[in-house]
């Protein structure tokens, strides 16, 4: 069983599930006003291995994660590029999926709206309002955490201890606030800002009304996961659970929150810092799944670099794997032959706490034994074929797509069938001229008992 460290609770703890071999869960998604950056690809890798390592494991994941189409940083955006808002968030959003397509990234079971839901974000906090947990200002709509007794749990933090709220977002309205960390649920518009009507004036949603109206809808009380990255924990997930208990409801069981990726001088990479790496340059320059590569050899909840020299090491390890993929290509795939032992071995790792760097190293040594096996004269088919297959096992489990050389065309394929030829015929001297042309085409040649394979 999956054991994974709580925000809440402080905790590595089993990932109960609400109904069995059920997994709801809910992850915070982009506000579309820009491009992904490798803190994006970086939150959406990490929950798509565990999304996908559960999912092999037997259990069925319902992943909901939205879409914040309406937002300060939307507005001026559209309003400095003098075009519709929709335009902006419309166009963001097909580069966001283009680009999480690209990682290899599943799509998630459900991709709510935020502008889909204002009428519910309304119907929420006129609740809140009539139990005196919000109040109503010049304006907008504002929650009053003095009324949330456990305010502060995800922060790890007293609200006494508490000056203002915390984040990278202007705090609005300030001035109006009983207290500094209280929050707006409702942001009454400025003329020509995107405006739904409401009893307190025509305005939009806060951020934080967002993701507990829609995670409540589709997932409903007591989720199994609300997930998200590291900066997300306060204030946005701890107002999202302020309201869900001002309300009176049970939010979600269990919080986790990914590690940051950071610039070389270890500081969070964001856009107010100026510091991001575009994620779509990343890809335009290496193997996207380079990328699934170096974070599953950095735990999940640490601070992860991505520079030239790690990035390019992570390509290195998936080339070896793609190599491996196309000298073991013969083996047939068989599920049920895998090790088991090495299969056990990996689902300790990654049971524990999502632990995918010590997973990666009985991978790596998996793929070691499984080229010793290949090139013995002495190792049976058994032997091979258990440890290739689970090797395709545990690439399945995290999302890694090997290339096993399919894609040679037809003429460097018939030279690689002629070098066999030669070397069968003891002609080493054809055999290596053949060797060195195919190298020369910018192949790489490896030849075993079982055959040449060629990849890239």
């Amino acid at each position: 069983m999956l054991r994974l460290y709580d925000t809440a609770t402080r905790e590595v703890r089993e990932l109960a599930m609400r109904e069995s071999g059920v997994l709801s869960m809910y992850l915070c998604g982009p506000t579309v006003y820009g491009p992904p950056h490798l803190g994006h690809g970086r939150a959406t890798l990490v929950y798509d291995v565990m999304r996908r390592y559960l999912e092999w494991s037997g259990v069925r994941v319902r992943l909901v994660s939205n879409i914040t189409d309406i937002d300060d940083k939307i507005i001026e955006r559209a309003n400095r590029e003098q075009r519709p808002w929709q335009e902006v968030t419309h166009k963001c959003e097909q580069v966001w999926f283009d680009a999480m397509g690209k990682l290899g990234v599943e799509r998630p079971t459900d991709v709510p709206h935020a502008t889909d839901y204002v009428e519910q974000m309304v119907a929420m906090i006129e609740q809140l309002v009539d139990s005196g947990r919000a109040y109503v200002t010049d304006h907008g709509v504002y929650l009053a955490v003095e009324t949330v007794a456990d305010y502060g749990l995800l922060a790890n933090q007293r609200l006494s201890d508490m000056l203002e709220g915390g984040g990278e977002r202007e705090v609005f309205g300030a001035e109006h606030k009983r207290h500094p960390a209280d929050f707006a649920l409702w942001k009454l518009s400025k003329p020509g800002e995107p405006a739904w009507p409401s009893p307190w004036g025509e305005g939009r949603p806060g951020w934080h009304s967002e993701c507990v109206v829609m995670s409540l809808d589709l997932l409903g009380e007591g989720f199994d996961l609300h997930c998200g990255g590291m900066d997300l924990r306060f204030p946005h997930h701890e107002n999202e659970r302020a309201q869900a208990v001002a309300l009176g409801k049970h939010f979600a069981n269990h919080w986790m929150h990914n590690g940051f990726v950071v610039d070389a001088e270890g500081e969070k990479m964001s856009k107010s810092l100026g510091n991001v790496d575009n994620l779509l340059d990343l890809m335009e320059h290496y193997d996207p799944r380079a990328y699934r590569m170096l974070l599953l050899q950095a735990h999940y909840r640490g601070p992860v670099s991505v520079g030239q020299d790690n990035i390019e090491a992570a390509a290195k390890s998936l080339a070896g794997l793609d190599s491996f993929a196309a000298r073991a290509a013969a083996v047939a795939v068989d599920p049920s032959a895998a090790d088991a032992e090495v299969l056990a071995r990996f689902r300790s790792r990654m049971d524990d706490d999502l632990d995918t760097p010590a997973a990666m190293a009985v991978l790596f040594d998996t793929v070691r034994r499984a080229n010793a096996a290949i090139d013995s004269e002495t190792s049976g088919t058994g032997q091979v074929a258990a440890l290739v297959n689970a090797v395709r096992e545990m690439c399945t489990a995290v999302g890694l797509v090997l290339n096993a050389g399919d894609d040679v065309p037809a003429d460097a394929a018939a030279k690689a069938a002629a070098l066999d030829a030669a070397r069968a015929a003891k002609d080493f001297a054809t055999a290596d001229a053949l060797r060195v042309e195919l190298q020369a085409a910018g192949w790489t040649v490896e030849t075993t008992k079982t055959g040449t394979t060629l990849r890239r």
